[in-house]
């Protein structure tokens, strides 16, 4: 194993003790259906800690990535209908992440509330943009189309589609050019997770919700 992938939850000692785990904005979800069981810690103001399992290995690595370039502690444990399709697992987990980001951020109070980025993934460019506004909405401006190994890609816009839903945010994903699949669905998923940092920053000139209606 490499990096942070470990079998348990492996979190980086802390130079302030004091802040600890009470202190972190958290989400913890369950979701159980027919087709898949998913349960999601995250902790949005972490270091990038991740325990991932969903059956899906490239999805576990794009989610790997997603917990690292965002700074989230991140622990998944996923059981889904695979032997079908991945469709219906990935777009659970998609489902419960959002749920856990609401679950943390129960009135978006205090937050900066946009966030974007541009990333380069070798010859791949993504630009992303967030809002979490309590209104979803999901732009795809990207074509990304085939299979990396057994992994139909067209179904990351799944995962998009049930995090918006269920978070409540206004996500637009572009990608502006690209050759390689891997690189264009990497560069995706490295600047939702630098744009969602960004508009979950803590900002103490920020007070209530970041809107002129008092509330999102």
């Amino acid at each position: 194993m490499t990096g942070n992938q470990t079998k348990g939850f492996r979190r980086p000692q802390k130079k302030n003790t004091e802040q600890g785990e009470d202190m972190k904005r958290t989400g913890r979800v369950r979701r159980k259906t027919k087709e898949t069981n998913i349960t999601i810690k995250l902790a949005i103001d972490g270091e990038g800690a991740y325990a991932i399992s969903t059956g899906i290995p490239f999805f576990d690595h794009m989610l790997h990535l997603f917990s690292k370039h965002g700074f989230f502690d991140l622990q998944i444990e996923a059981k889904g209908d695979i032997d079908v399709d991945y469709h219906h697992t990935v777009e659970d987990v998609g489902i419960a992440l959002g749920k856990a980001l609401r679950e943390a951020l129960p009135s978006f109070e205090g937050i900066q509330r946009y966030g974007q980025a541009m990333v380069p993934m070798d010859e791949a460019l993504c630009l992303l943009a967030i809002d979490i506004s309590g209104r979803p909405n999901l732009v795809w401006k990207t074509k990304i189309e085939g299979k990396i190994g057994t992994f139909d890609v067209e179904v990351i816009k799944e995962f998009f589609k049930g995090f918006v839903n269920e978070s409540k945010c206004t996500l637009h994903v572009n990608i502006l050019y690209g050759e390689n699949l891997h690189h264009k669905v990497e560069a995706i998923f490295k600047a939702f997770a630098k744009a969602l940092r960004q508009a979950v920053t803590r900002d103490d000139r920020i007070k209530g919700a970041l809107s002129t209606k008092g509330s999102l």
